[in-house]
């Protein structure tokens, strides 16, 4: 019963009794300055706040249990109690009493009959407007009736100290040095728990996932000059020196889409001016680099105060669209690969066949010169499919170009993996199991997800396509090493020139890095150890330096994959009241979870044989559980909601009780259509440009500042969370009423 508790509870003792002595009932009811504890009196180790005593003649003894049972439902009421512990004399008392009876329901006991279920009322009066109610303010208004009260526009991050600009030479650099090292010991022994676990083994498949997708991209982008394996060791390199000396280890580091659209551009274009590829992309990345730090060394990070919501939710969501929209490419293309035969039918099963058939004398040469070499007779039908194709022969059938069951048992397992990953992430709240049990099933809910349908493939056995990593470690491409040499491949000219593309890669550099840093460092995080924007970017620049010269990939921090890591390690309460929901209390902010998913990310070389057991649709149904959980608690998407729902289902929202319905419509309108002109020129050769776009939100936003008033924009974007400013509303009107 302690565990369920609050750690600071105090009790309310209600004593009841007859006497002999009394001829009219007695009554107290007191508060103590503190509270103490009263030995055995309150049963449990709590220290007494309140006392209701009531002494009365002998004969009534059933009234008397009635009135205290009544005292101690008053105080179990949130609002009564609450004007319990401020109430200066008995009228107070009296009108807290008359509060909690003006939303009591009662039953007549004459006409209760109760065989009759009673149904409960449409809708529970909201605790929250009793208490604005009871302090004097005024209803609470919805659909943007609130008087206005000036507004304040559409902060950005301004009060943020991490952002404010020293105006001296690494002047942020330093103060985030100094804010982040007295808690650097604790970032490693606060990950002591199981959670971190969890954490660990979850963002470690999306990253060994994300590296084998971009690797493979990138090694068709450039020939194989860069590709998987440099993928996996330029991730786990730059991933681990990032988490252990970074300002903010919960950013996972990954290379991204402009990235990829940049090499591709950057190849085709030395290939056909005749430079070598990767000594002119060593000259673009230490300018790029130099760049970075220029930036640093001038405290241009402050300029991410001025990124709102509206930027900062335009670009999440997007990410987060484009990683549910390629896990589901990825599904439909695996389904082209492996296509499904729709006219089959079970009766005409003994029709089908495919067999291995000689095309023509000409094309069996090298079977024939394989005859005479192991001077043997191969029957054609018993070669496999692989093996007829490589000799000249033809597949001849009408069941050959389908391959059963494959298509079918990978859409099972991708959607199988993301429904049992989101059902088990809510299992926290479920009725069953224990606490603990019930906490512990949530937390290694994508990894009990992955491990069912891995078994479920391994007892079907349907060969689905698994996860292949490479088994070698050296460079994909024979004709070259792990050093590159910055001088010799191209005329001296071009080094210099290198600073002109440079200056894009560090626009594209400088935007996907902060504004994801924004997003980690958000306040509903509830963060304590303070955010280092310079010092991040000052280690993605010296990272960049490393990857340019060892020819691997640039990484700059991951949106959906940093969201995921961040709501892995997030705490709730683990001890409260019955009845009531736990109360997040932050992230768990340590560096180890990042530091060994980026080594087990170098050495899965080595597990080669242990991850070929997974099937890539469990790992693309990761994939879209991560797009779609990184969208929950975005206001847009609340937004989003709301155009489908009736006003009298609408949730009450803190911008809705001030802005009208139609304006909140309109600003969703214009979020909507910059997501989808951003969607349309992410799909275009136009991507290498996408952060200048981003950049251009900013402006977006500040002509909205012509369209909407500032206080319509200080409601619907504004960067403190929903929850913070319904409370400073609230207090507002118990300080005014004051």
């Amino acid at each position: 019963f302690m565990k369920k508790l609050p750690r600071d509870a105090e009790a309310s003792n209600v004593l009841v009794g007859e006497v002999d002595f009394l001829e009219t009932p007695f009554i107290a009811f007191v508060r103590l300055q503190q509270a103490v504890m009263l030995g055995a009196l309150t049963e449990v180790p709590v220290p007494t706040r309140f006392l209701f005593i009531l002494l009365g003649p002998k004969g009534k003894a059933k009234s008397y249990h009635e009135i205290g049972r009544a005292i101690a439902t008053l105080m179990s009421d949130e609002v009564f109690h609450d004007i319990a512990y401020k109430a200066k004399d008995r009228q107070d008392l009296i009108a807290g009493i008359d509060e909690f009876l003006d939303e009591v329901i009662v039953l007549p006991p004459g006409e209760w009959d109760p065989a009759i279920r009673i149904e409960p009322p449409k809708s529970l009066p909201s605790s929250d407007k009793r208490k604005n109610m009871y302090s004097g303010g005024e209803n609470l208004q919805m659909n943007g009736d609130t008087p206005h009260d000036g507004g304040h526009g559409g902060g950005g991050h301004g009060d943020c100290e991490e952002l404010q600009r020293t105006g001296r030479f690494c002047g942020g650099l330093i103060k985030d040095i100094k804010r982040k090292a007295p808690f650097y010991a604790s970032d490693f022994y606060d990950a002591l728990n199981i959670q971190a676990l969890s954490a660990i083994l979850f963002i470690y498949l999306a990253t060994v996932t994300n590296a084998i997708t971009f690797g493979g991209l990138l090694g068709d982008a450039t020939e194989n000059m860069q590709g998987v394996l440099e993928s996996f060791l330029g991730t786990a390199v730059t991933g681990a020196i990032f988490c252990l000396f970074a300002g903010q280890p919960l950013t996972i580091l990954s290379s991204t889409g402009p990235v990829l659209v940049f090499e591709r551009l950057l190849f085709n274009f030395s290939k056909d001016n005749g430079f070598d590829y990767l000594e002119f992309r060593l000259w673009i990345g230490l300018w790029s680099a130099f760049q970075c730090l220029i930036l640093v060394a001038t405290d241009a990070s402050f300029l991410v105060k001025y990124f709102t919501r509206f930027t900062e939710e335009g670009f999440s969501s997007l990410i987060s669209f484009i990683f549910i929209y390629d896990a589901f490419k990825k599904m439909i293309k695996l389904a082209d690969h492996y296509p499904i035969n729709s006219e089959f039918k079970v009766d005409y099963i003994t029709h089908y066949s495919c067999a291995c058939e000689p095309s023509d004398p000409g094309g069996c040469m090298e079977m024939f010169s394989l005859l005479l070499q192991y001077n043997t007779t191969i029957d054609w039908s018993s070669l496999t499919k692989e093996e007829c194709l490589k000799y000249g022969g033809q597949l001849v059938g009408n069941n050959c170009g389908y391959v059963p069951d494959i298509t079918l048992m990978s859409f099972i397992l991708f959607f199988g993996t993301y429904t049992c990953s989101m059902a088990l992430k809510k299992f926290k709240t479920s009725r069953y199991f224990p606490t603990t049990a019930r906490k512990l099933i949530s937390d290694f809910a994508i990894i009990l997800s992955i491990l069912i349908f891995c078994g479920i493939d391994a007892l079907v056995g349907v060969d689905t396509p698994k996860l292949i990593v490479p088994s070698e470690f050296k460079p994909t491409s024979p004709e070259r090493g792990w050093f590159i040499p910055p001088f010799g491949g191209n005329p001296w000219w071009v080094y210099l020139a290198a600073a002109i593309p440079a200056l894009l890669v560090t626009i594209l550099i400088f935007m996907d890095q902060q504004i994801t840093a924004v997003i980690v460092n958000r306040k509903e995080h509830k963060l304590k150890k303070g955010a280092g924007y310079h010092l991040d970017l000052f280690w993605v620049a010296i990272l960049m330096i490393i990857c340019s010269f060892m020819g691997l990939p640039w990484y700059v921090a991951a949106t959906v994959i940093s969201i995921a890591h961040i709501d892995s390690l997030k705490m709730e309460t683990e001890t409260s009241a019955p009845g009531e929901q736990p109360k997040f209390l932050g992230v768990r902010e340590q560096r180890v979870t990042g530091v060994i998913v980026f080594i087990l990310t170098g050495v899965s070389v080595f597990m080669a044989p242990i991850l070929k057991f997974i099937p890539m649709p469990v790992l693309y149904g990761v994939f879209l559980y991560m797009g779609v959980a990184s969208l929950n608690g975005v206001q847009f998407m609340d937004r989003l909601k709301l155009l489908l729902m009736p006003l009298k289902h609408q949730p009450d929202f803190i911008y809705l009780r001030h802005v009208p319905l139609r304006r909140v419509h309109l600003f969703t309108f214009l979020q909507v259509l910059c997501l989808a002109l951003l969607w349309i020129l992410k799909s275009t050769v136009a991507a290498i440009i996408f952060p200048v776009m981003i950049l251009a939100l900013v402006a977006v936003r500040k002509a909205m500042d012509y369209l909407f008033s500032q206080h319509d924009l200080s409601f619907l974007d504004d960067v403190i969370p929903e929850k913070d400013k319904k409370k400073k509303e609230d207090e507002k009107k118990k300080k005014k009423k004051k």
